[in-house]
């Protein structure tokens, strides 16, 4: 049976910015920040945006 066609990666989706970052890559983000308190709970994060 073939794959449908919008499901097959393509050569430019690799290494592309991605929009959405797990939990763990925003509190990395907020530790280099100076906006991380130790203790604090990871649910529930502020919004951030991704690194150039």
């Amino acid at each position: 049976m073939s794959q449908h066609r919008s499901l097959k990666s393509s050569g430019t989706s690799i290494g592309t910015k991605r929009s959405v970052l797990k939990r763990f890559e925003r509190v990395k983000l907020l530790r280099k920040r100076g906006e991380w308190k130790d203790g604090r709970s990871p649910v529930g994060l502020p919004k951030t945006k991704p690194e150039d």
